[in-house]
């Protein structure tokens, strides 16, 4: 065992390292909801990374990282979930659901949901309705088998803290026909408001259930195979969700969360989210943060710690004003450092998962030692590698990268690799000079895949890519303008964001051989 290693497994992260592994970790990042299958109904369902998984230990990759699963049926994007805790029904496998082709009709809905596969972007609108009317059918066919089950009764016992709070949110949106609960009338006595509405909370209850059943039934089959699953854990949480509306003493719902100006945001960013308001977490000995942990870890192995920064100080904006009126809390900046370190050996005493931090943008060094001293890896973009304060700001060579980070060429938020060289000439000039290569406007198929290849081979010991930068050198895999191969455009609100669907289906995938046989030569 060579220093380093030893090392790290003294670090604070030492038992998690140990259950993952010091050597380097290869594979994808993929949001669920791009897939689609002969199986799924508009949207990419918990079924369908069975046979993505069984792909990726054919290949030789031992990670697939996905974007936050949680319910953000209201908002749609990912990051902006109605419930740290629960699971996007959206997302259920249909047809795998327990009893559900003793039933004709329901069998019929099925096929009528698969067609909407055959649209370039998801169509949220026919996805929501055509849901919501086969689970209300489905919850009226066999509410009483499933709720007859011992599971569904150990599974209610083992998460009341959320599930609860998260069924009761749901009913009383409907009932407001989805107004904010800040216009709600407010509850006297909740154990009599649960009962008054228990039967309308059992439909949630089941959707629950079954949404864990087949996600753990994902990571069972993932340690089958020696993969693991990587969830991803954003710092914040939508105003409007359920966890704000039953904890509001946990949040300082006077403030948004956002970024202070920069050179990519002029005016700052107000991401509307509020703000924990940690003294009081950790009065409560950090309950709510402790069941999330345990709730994630029931279907991950590693997660992606969003805004990492975020934990030690973070950019804090009065209500209704715009991210130049800001100011960063805690005040104090040496209160900075020891805030985030009682935060995060919260989280590590009480999570087997290894967390990966998302440290980008302006972190300050302070924060990065702190990462590296309790064995957080961060996340190295590697067009964003650079020595930014050096004469010419030159890449940073491969070999220069930590151990603890993690390697990727994009991200859900940037453009694929093709286009970023396509919209960016100066910096593709840039790396082409640090390539030795001659520039050219249009990045070649061999060029894009001796990128990939330098991924998977820097000292970090994680390298995950999203799955369309390996699709992109397979003729007829990605779209044919590249523009429509982006996941989210940051700042923007728009129904092309978080809509993005894989043009192969996942057995079209799967099956490829050239793929299957590049992507092994990428990790040779």
């Amino acid at each position: 065992m060579d220093s380093f290693e030893k090392n790290l497994l003294q670090s604070p992260t030492g038992s998690h390292w140990k259950r993952i592994g010091v050597r380097h970790h290869h594979g994808i990042n993929l949001p669920l909801f791009s897939l689609k299958s002969k199986e799924s109904c508009g949207i990419g369902e918990y079924p369908d990374l069975i046979p993505i998984l069984n792909w990726c230990k054919e290949v030789g990759f031992d990670v697939l990282q996905l974007l936050p699963l949680n319910d953000s049926t209201i908002d749609i994007s990912p990051y902006s979930a109605l419930s740290a805790f629960a699971l996007s029904p959206l997302n259920l496998g249909l047809s795998t659901l327990p009893y559900v082709h003793e039933n004709p009709e329901l069998k019929g809905m099925i096929s009528e949901l698969q067609k909407l596969n055959a649209l370039q972007r998801i169509s949220y609108p026919a996805v929501v309705k055509g849901k919501e009317a086969f689970l209300r059918k489905y919850y009226s066919l066999f509410w009483s088998r499933i709720s007859s089950d011992i599971t569904f009764k150990r599974f209610i016992e083992e998460n009341r803290f959320w599930l609860k709070p998260y069924a009761l949110f749901w009913v009383l949106k409907e009932e407001t026909h989805g107004w904010g609960w800040e216009s709600w009338q407010p509850i006297v006595d909740l154990g009599k408001t649960y009962e008054e509405n228990a039967e309308k909370m059992n439909f949630f209850l089941m959707l629950q259930y079954l949404c864990f059943q087949q996600m753990c039934a994902v990571k069972e089959h993932a340690e089958h195979l020696g993969v693991f699953l990587k969830g991803d854990i954003p710092i914040l949480i939508n105003r409007e969700s359920a966890d704000v509306w039953m904890n509001r003493p946990l949040f300082h719902l006077e403030f948004s969360a956002g970024a202070p100006p920069d050179m990519y945001a002029p005016k700052g960013q107000n991401w509307g989210f509020p703000l924990y308001n940690w003294e009081q977490m950790q009065k409560t000995d950090d309950l709510w943060w402790k069941e999330r942990l345990r709730i994630s870890g029931k279907i991950y192995h590693i997660y992606r710690l969003d805004h990492i920064v975020g934990f030690f100080r973070i950019w804090a904006i009065a209500r209704d004003y715009t991210g130049t009126e800001g100011h960063y809390i805690p005040h104090d900046h040496a209160q900075w450092i020891p805030q985030g370190r009682r935060i995060l050996n919260m989280m590590l005493e009480n999570s087997g998962m290894l967390p990966i931090g998302e440290d980008l943008g302006n972190v300050p060094p302070e924060v990065r030692v702190e990462l590296k001293n309790r064995g957080i890896c961060g996340t190295r973009v590697m067009r964003w590698e650079r020595y930014w304060h050096r004469e010419g700001q030159p890449f940073v060579p491969y070999n220069e990268y930590i151990p603890q980070s993690m390697t990727t060429v994009s991200t859900h938020d940037s453009e694929g690799v093709q286009l970023w060289w396509r919209n960016h000439p100066q910096d593709a000039k840039a790396f082409a000079a640090f390539k030795n290569w001659p520039y050219e406007p249009e990045l070649s198929e061999q060029r894009l895949i001796e990128i990939l290849k330098d991924s998977h081979k820097t000292n970090s010991l994680f390298h995950i890519n999203l799955l369309s930068e390996y699709l992109a050198f397979i003729p007829n895999m990605t779209w044919e303008k590249l523009e429509d191969e982006r996941i989210n455009v940051p700042g923007t609100v728009s129904d092309f964001n978080w809509s993005y669907r894989f043009r192969p289906t996942v057995e079209e995938i799967i099956q490829n051989h050239t793929l299957r046989e590049r992507v092994q030569y990428l990790l040779s």
